[in-house]
């Protein structure tokens, strides 16, 4: 692929990549620096951050670099993230394009998921995104321009996963609806399938901590970086980076939901 790195149009661009210490983070965080943006690594290992900082700066790109930022950002600090979204805006002076990464995942039956994994996936991935977004959104206003982008992994035996992405999808819907007269930009990338294991929070029972098929068969990171840029560059608004399985499986929820409650109770028994 690689379209967007060949594009000036990204070219200066300042890009806050939440997430960036691994896999699809860290794909985007080199996607973005080669396509000569300014980058700003956020994330709650700041010791991996300096990793990828350093592999960014060795990297050889056609168009100016510029040193990336390491921002030292929690998603389960809602009160802390006012602040970091103030210091991320003033590292280059603004930010065009924000990417909605971060995320913690998890796998298990909802009779034996406690309500505290419930809590904690609901802050990191929806609240703790709301947060920034609430902080960054009245300077893009302010700026005339820009791009939010949220980023959703697939994810299969997680009620407590699939509840916080729907809650995402939902704000994200209502924000594309209220920026409509605006020339900032809501871009929704869903079902993005990732070869490497999703930051998750652990489950005893050893059955969950085996990587499922459609995960193991997913896209490369560096390859879903670049759909994600390029989606981003062409101006979409909602892209499902899927197989023609799960997107008939959105046909078949729309309009013979009958058939596909059928179809999932039998993948859920024999996931069992």
């Amino acid at each position: 692929m690689h379209k967007v790195h060949r594009d000036k149009s990204l070219v200066g661009k300042i890009v806050l990549v939440t997430g960036a210490s691994s896999g699809l983070g860290e794909a985007l965080a080199h996607a973005c620096f080669k396509a000569g943006c300014k980058v700003i690594l956020a994330s709650r290992r700041k010791k991996k951050l300096e990793r990828v900082k350093k592999d960014l700066i060795s990297l050889k790109t056609k168009w100016p670099s510029y040193e990336p930022y390491i921002l030292s950002l929690d998603l389960n600090d809602l009160k802390d993230i006012p602040a970091k979204a103030e210091e991320a805006l003033h590292a280059f002076g603004k930010i065009d394009i924000l990417i909605n990464n971060s995320g913690v995942n998890y796998k298990g039956e909802i009779i034996n998921t406690s309500i505290d994994i419930d809590v904690k996936l609901m802050v990191v991935n929806y609240f703790g995104h709301v947060a920034l977004i609430k902080s960054i959104l009245p300077s893009m206003i302010k700026a005339g321009n820009g791009h939010i982008v949220s980023v959703s992994n697939a994810s299969s035996f997680s009620s407590s996963y699939a509840a916080s992405e729907h809650a995402k999808q939902a704000f994200f819907e209502v924000l594309r609806a209220e920026l409509a007269s605006t020339n900032i930009h809501v871009v929704n990338l869903g079902y993005l399938k990732i070869k490497l294991p999703s930051n998750g929070l652990q489950n005893a029972d050893s059955k969950y901590k085996v990587i499922d098929q459609t995960t193991a068969e997913g896209m490369n990171p560096d390859e879903a970086a670049d759909c994600v840029l390029n989606a981003v560059n062409s101006g979409q608004n909602d892209v499902i980076f899927a197989s023609l399985t799960p997107k008939l499986a959105g046909l078949l929820y729309n309009f013979f939901p009958s058939v596909y409650f059928y179809l999932t109770k039998n993948k859920t028994r024999r996931c069992s």
